[in-house]
């Protein structure tokens, strides 16, 4: 089993949608210590050529689900709006930091309204939504007023804590395991044709808006022929995967992937022995739906190890996440 080291790191890094600048310099500092030279685009995303003429991309998002602070409320608690589809019944109760302005930070919870039972017997009946819920700052505030002597205003960022554990059975549970764990396949992929002193026709890509459906629209090498995107595989009743497969998505709610691709895919796990599941994902879309939706000339495809309670407080086994590794090396071998 690999050293999850860099899996733990980054997660570490706060990076909610248009909040992502330290979470890519890591990347970016991360492959130019494996001996890459990585650069940035125009709109802040991390790409990486590991050999000349790249024809492949293998793309993932590091951005994460999050939100902002969209008014200060006269009693001294925070409104928000959401970053990307937080899920508002997970993250109930769930500790935070405000990022101020300035680079202050300060702590947190995300609760409902009245949220004491004692006082407020319709609780458990109570939709949730931004309208009735708020944070709730760590300091002693009272007004409106008292808050803005913080320097908290407007439009400063609200990181949901992570949670991360790396349990002995081999599960790895912690928030933004979508898609800070397909960064982390895509770092492995680096790390090991570095070791094997192999440069291959592959452009690694990580893109910073994905959550908000334009991470993966531009910005790739004019050479790119195929778009291979890791992303979360989706878990749950109607889906065949599991945490400790790799889930090769046939179609999401963006519309099918690349058949012929995707074939290729399925074909090389079966001659590898590698785990897999080919599924349909209902409610999903990825920087690869982004990509043709841009009008990228690209065939593109859709993998991902299974993550459990995706958009909460998720969990994915290492085997998934190998598997995911596995898969691509043989896709980049068989270029």
């Amino acid at each position: 089993m690999n050293n999850y080291k860099t899996l733990k790191e980054l997660i570490a890094i706060d990076s909610p949608t248009g909040y992502t600048t330290n979470a890519c310099k890591y990347i970016y500092d991360l492959l130019s210590s494996y001996g890459y030279q990585p650069e940035y685009t125009k709109k802040g995303a991390v790409k990486c050529a590991l050999g000349p003429n790249p024809k492949l991309a293998i793309a993932g998002h590091v951005d994460t689900l999050g939100a902002i602070v969209s008014k200060i409320k006269s009693n001294g608690t925070l409104a928000f709006s959401l970053l990307g589809g937080l899920s508002l019944t997970g993250a109930e109760g769930e500790y935070v930091k405000v990022v101020t302005h300035s680079g202050k930070t300060y702590t947190g919870t995300i609760l409902l309204d009245n949220p004491s039972v004692h006082a407020n017997n319709e609780k458990e009946k109570t939709p949730r939504t931004t309208k009735n819920m708020h944070i709730r700052i760590d300091e002693e505030v009272y007004t409106a007023e008292d808050v803005e002597k913080l320097g908290i205003h407007v439009g400063d960022i609200i990181c949901v804590d992570v949670k991360y554990q790396e349990l002995e059975s081999g599960y790895i549970k912690s928030r933004f395991l979508d898609n800070k764990a397909g960064c982390y396949v895509q770092f492995e992929l680096a790390r090991r044709l570095k070791e094997a002193n192999k440069e291959v026709p592959v452009e690694l890509f990580f893109s910073n808006y994905e959550e908000v459906g334009h991470g993966g629209t531009v910005g790739y090498a004019d050479s790119i022929e195929e778009l291979l995107v890791i992303d979360m595989g989706v878990l749950g009743d109607d889906c065949q995967g599991n945490e400790v497969s790799c889930s090769i998505c046939a179609k999401d709610s963006s519309g099918p992937y690349d058949y012929e691709f995707r074939k290729k895919l399925v074909d090389l796990a079966e001659q590898n022995n590698i785990p897999y599941k080919v599924d349909v994902y209902p409610f999903y879309g990825s920087d690869g739906s982004a990509a043709l939706r841009a009008g990228n000339d690209f065939r593109v495809g859709l993998i991902g190890m299974g993550v459990a309670a995706s958009h909460g407080t998720e969990r994915t086994h290492k085997k998934g996440i190998e598997a995911t590794i596995d898969l691509c090396m043989a896709y980049i071998n068989s270029l």
